[in-house]
């Protein structure tokens, strides 16, 4: 500590009010008291604290003062820079607070909140800090160099922030629940504390539709916010805002979604809109989920683009898609298309039904819920609560005089009972469940109670598919993958036969530096012979029906898999991710 600072000649001048800090260093003797009423002065002409002018002027050393303060108010002395940063609890103090009287939480404790400070005999400091956090206050010291230096990196406004994340040349999209309610809309995207949250939801969005994502999720935790985007399968971290920013977040998507914004305890469901321009919109099915640390939101991307997409457009080999094109032609009888959540299957039977989609032609869906609206298709939304399940639903289509019926999932034996008698009197059904592979699906239906020989007169065409991740074309290369590797993956010793190169994803700016851009389909197109009616007669297994199958000329879907390897769609790595074998 350095010896007591002698005041220069100060004869004439008015006394000046101290700081509680600076009283302090006058009794214990460390500073004269013309001295301090010098630094004082200073710092009031310089709209400074008294603290900043005593370092700054090189009277003391931070690392000196802080030792100082430490011994003399008896608190502990705390190195910021070993602190880590990602544990300061954000949204508990007000940024201005932070700034003007160099303060910050440091962890919060049930009812308790340690806060660091350079100057603890600021009292209204603490006042204001207990006010607004409800909280009792202990105080840690730490250098005022590296309060101010943290300070000025890690405390800007949420509203800054957002700023800067969002872009300064971001023009707002009009976005709405879709309802038409486009007034109440700009007024409440008018106002002013929103404005940057209003900014940053809308890029957000924007950025996930040109992204080509399929979900967004915006998860609150303890110490940070993170926002991810599911792009071709795998989720993206995108941006972590200010945690402060959660509720404001989760409230103007709930106002747009035309959900209870006083609602936080139970799940809720909405829809929203984005308006690119005149002639196209996109719809996003919002759903929300209440977690420790606020509400969890999942934003649904559904482009209505995707349902006009062709049968050719979904990667079927020419066998497969010939197969497909046969058995939804036929004028009855039940498709079914299976696999994971998330393996396309939705955009599968929308490929069938928008070829299917002609002024003569009824159809009719019943989903859980309707993702893409598509003109000339009745949709009906299932609603449990309310009595309309798929098997209400179905009961219903059948007195609409329908000549096509997709059902979202056949989940019980009722549904499924209802599907199979309309497939046999004259109907075409399209329906999807939850099976690994097209010979476990027939079992999967015996399983559930359906008549083996039902299953046999009205099952056509089981379709098993995944997604996997297409190279991108601009960064891939070759690769060499020993034989015995290439063998143990399914490939056989005629397929290897140097025609061909595998290849493996690069790193460029196209793709974001994952190698992959988009997704292609691996399918097993497996139509119903009647040698595998007879299997289902006999009530055989699907080990029978799947040797049957390849008897047949049927590939499994890691051979369809392996298909895409040699066409340098997609490498090996990830169709053995996505297939099991």
């Amino acid at each position: 500590m350095s010896t007591v600072l002698q005041a220069s000649s100060a004869s004439s001048r008015s006394p000046v009010q101290l700081s509680g800090l600076a009283n302090a260093l006058v009794q214990s003797g460390h500073l004269a008291r013309a001295s301090a009423e010098q630094i004082q002065k200073r710092a009031l002409e310089n709209r400074a604290s008294f603290i900043s002018e005593l370092i700054g002027g090189g009277g003391m050393s931070a690392a000196d003062l802080a030792n100082w303060i430490s011994r003399t108010f008896a608190l502990p002395l705390l190195d910021l820079d070993a602190f880590d940063a990602a544990r300061v609890p954000g949204g508990l103090i007000d940024a201005q607070i932070i700034k003007a009287y160099k303060v910050l939480p440091l962890i919060k404790r049930g009812n308790k909140l340690i806060v660091a400070t350079a100057d603890p005999a600021n009292h209204e400091a603490e006042d204001k800090i207990k006010f607004q956090s409800q909280s009792a206050v202990d105080l840690v010291v730490v250098e005022y160099d590296k309060l101010e230096r943290w300070i000025g990196q890690n405390t800007q406004s949420a509203s800054a922030q957002l700023a800067a994340l969002a872009g300064d040349d971001f023009d707002l999209a009009d976005l709405d629940d879709g309802t038409g309610d486009a007034a109440a809309e700009k007024e409440l995207a008018a106002d002013v504390d929103d404005a940057p949250v209003v900014r940053f939801l809308q890029k957000m969005l924007v950025d996930a539709v040109n992204m080509r994502a399929s979900d967004l999720h915006f998860e609150p935790f303890e110490n940070f916010y993170r926002i991810r985007f599911r792009v071709d399968g795998e989720l993206r971290e995108i941006a972590q805002p200010p945690v402060a920013i959660k509720e404001k977040l989760a409230s103007r998507i709930k106002v747009i979604s035309r959900l209870d914004i006083a609602e936080r305890r139970v799940p809720q469901d909405g829809r929203m809109k984005l308006r690119f321009g005149p002639d196209r919109s996109i719809d996003f099915r919002v759903s929300t989920l209440p977690t420790l640390y606020g509400e969890k939101i999942v934003i649904r991307i559904l482009d209505s683009s995707m349902a006009k997409m062709g049968v050719d457009s979904l990667g079927y080999e020419p066998e497969e898609k010939e197969r497909v094109l046969h058995a939804i032609r036929r004028p009855y009888g039940m498709v079914l298309v299976t696999g994971p959540t998330g393996s396309g299957k939705t955009v599968s039977l929308y490929a069938y039904l928008n070829l299917l989609n002609e002024p003569g032609v009824n159809i009719s869906t019943a989903e859980d819920p309707a993702e893409i609206n598509v003109p000339g298709i009745n949709q009906v939304n299932v609603n449990e609560k309310a009595g309309l399940n798929f098997a209400t639903a179905l009961r219903a289509f059948l007195r609409q005089d329908p000549d096509v019926i997709m059902v979202g999932e056949i989940r019980d034996l009722e549904t499924a009972d209802i599907a199979i008698k309309a497939a046999q009197t004259g109907h075409m059904v399209f329906s999807t469940l939850h099976t690994n592979d097209a010979p476990t699906t027939l079992t999967r239906l015996m399983n559930m109670g359906v008549p083996a020989f039902n299953i046999a007169s009205s099952v056509i065409l089981i379709t098993a598919q995944r997604l996997a991740r297409k190279l991108c074309q601009q960064c891939k290369s070759p690769v060499d993958i020993p034989t015995p590797a290439l063998l143990e993956a399914g490939f056989t010793e005629a397929d290897i036969d140097g025609s061909w190169k595998p290849y493996k994803p690069g790193k460029c700016s196209a793709c974001g530096g994952s190698g992959y851009k988009g997704r292609v389909g691996i399918y097993q197109a497996m139509p119903i012979s009647e040698e595998i009616q007879r299997i289902i007669l006999d009530h055989g297994t699907a080990l029978d029906i799947a040797r049957q199958a390849r008897a047949e000329g049927v590939r499994t879907l890691r051979e369809s898999g392996l298909v895409k390897v040699r066409l340098g769609l997609t490498s090996l790595e990830e169709v053995l991710a996505v297939t099991n074998e």
